[in-house]
């Protein structure tokens, strides 16, 4: 991802020992944050706050950085515990990038908890497990790597579950609202000890396009 900190263009770079900033011309280091991050657990996107950058892994868990032109610091840091359910004190995801609205961080958590914290200090304002493993209206049980990808549209989110159903919710610091879902594809990898479908869907032309490992299908949106 290419970010601008100050004046600054920054190519950055997240990889299992560390997060790096480019000048994304010259290929020159900016500057480098050590994070050891186990299995190289880096898939979530880094997210820009301002001159802050937000970083999650699943073991590892979450961490806030204060970027400079050509300096870096730790903002807070979680306590790394995302192994074991319960443990966990911010937002540990393993795969699905958390979106940062109004001062707020909305994510999947280690056990399938969709979570919202405060940016400015990691503090948990609610979370449940209503779209990842639960039914509608009902609590999952904690669920290692239990899975949603979230893509923000407007006011809402469509969330696209393991259990391959497609949610459209609204996510505030208030809490989680469900509007809709609906059952679009078979989960049939069984990687996890369970049927999952773990795929980050498409959208384009009012439609979403999502695959299992035996198929692709594409869900009109427009009606």
């Amino acid at each position: 991802m290419i970010y601008t900190f100050g004046k600054t263009r920054t190519a950055v770079i997240w990889h299992s020992k560390g997060v790096l900033g480019l000048d994304p011309d010259t290929g020159k280091r900016l500057w480098l944050q050590p994070f050891d991050v186990r299995y190289g657990l880096t898939a979530p996107t880094p997210r820009q706050l301002g001159e802050r950058l937000f970083v999650t892994a699943f073991y590892d868990g979450p961490m806030m950085l204060k970027v400079g032109d050509k300096s870096i610091s730790v903002d807070w840091k979680g306590n790394g515990k995302g192994e074991t359910v319960g443990k966990t004190d911010k937002l540990h995801s393993i795969m699905p990038t958390p979106f940062i609205i109004d001062g707020y961080i909305y994510g999947i958590c280690s056990y399938g908890e969709l979570r919202c914290i405060r940016a400015d200090t990691g503090e948990r304002v609610w979370e449940t497990r209503i779209p990842t493993v639960g039914k509608k209206g009902e609590e999952g049980k904690p669920t290692r790597w239990g899975n949603a990808f979230l893509t923000q549209h407007g006011d809402r989110f469509f969330i696209f579950n393991e259990q391959g159903e497609l949610i459209i919710a609204k996510l505030t610091p208030k809490g989680y609202e469900e509007i809709d879902r609906a059952f679009i594809i078979k989960p049939d990898n069984k990687m996890a000890g369970r049927p999952v479908v773990w795929v980050q869907p498409a959208f384009a032309g009012k439609c979403i396009y999502v695959r299992n490992d035996s198929e692709i299908v594409c869900v009109d949106l427009s009606k």
